[in-house]
Parts: C-alpha cells; sequence; structure tokens
C-alpha cells in the first residue's frame, strides 16, 4: 500500500494516506456521536486493526474509484473475516464479532450512510 499519493490544483500538494484515513475515522466517530455512539476513540487513541482497516478503505477507494459504497463494504468485510471476525448482534473487539458483518443491502441505513461518507471524504481530495 502507498503512504501517499499527489494531487495537483494549481499547486503541488501530497496527501498522505494516514492523514486522510485519519479525517475519515473523526467523521466515522462524529457521525457515530449523533447517533448515539460514543464507542469510537480518537485516532490516536484508536487501535491498530482500527487504523489499518481506515488506511486500507482510503486505498481501496483511490484504487477504485467508480467502486460505490457496497463494494467498499464487501471489501471491509472480506478484510474482517480474514481477520477473524465474525457477525454478532453487538461489536466486541475481543470476541471479533460485528453487527455490521452482513451483505451491504442488509444493513441499517444508517450504518449505509458511513460508507458514503468514508467515500465521499476520500473522494475530496482526490477531485
Amino acid at each position: 500500500m502507498s503512504n501517499s499519493f499527489t494531487i495537483t490544483k494549481g499547486s503541488n500538494v501530497t496527501y498522505e494516506i494516514d492523514d486522510i484515513a485519519a479525517i475519515c475515522h473523526s467523521v466515522n466517530k462524529a457521525y457515530c456521536e449523533a447517533l448515539g455512539d460514543f464507542s469510537q476513540p480518537d485516532w490516536d487513541d484508536a487501535p491498530d486493526w482500527q487504523r489499518e482497516s481506515a488506511r486500507a478503505g482510503v486505498q481501496f477507494v483511490l484504487d477504485n474509484p467508480d467502486a460505490g459504497p457496497s463494494a467498499q463494504h464487501d471489501t471491509w468485510m472480506a478484510l474482517k473475516i480474514a481477520d477473524g471476525w465474525t457477525y454478532g448482534p453487538t461489536k466486541d473487539t475481543e470476541a471479533k464479532t460485528h453487527p455490521c458483518l452482513v451483505p451491504f443491502d442488509q444493513l441499517p441505513k444508517e450504518q449505509q450512510v458511513k460508507d458514503f461518507l468514508f467515500r465521499g471524504v476520500v473522494r475530496g481530495f482526490d477531485q
């Protein structure tokens, strides 16, 4: 995975994958809090697996700009499953269970919004 990419818009600006992943994480955290979920840590306090998941998501969007949020969710789900996660009614990092390990069209609308927001943030840097 590349650590940075360069976008030129009037001037040459380099955005690091980690920086974009941190912004995506912060947007997701704020959205979760708006829904009453205060379980998301700040980026600097997030566990390595969570930061790596965000970085992988950024890279997926950059590598697949025409893929929709469903494809992004499928990729996220495949990475989770490969790491030993399974479906569970609640997110449990110790047991590695997650309620979003279902096909995109079976996610509640408020969970689908997360994929749209994530893609929107990354695409904003790649315009």
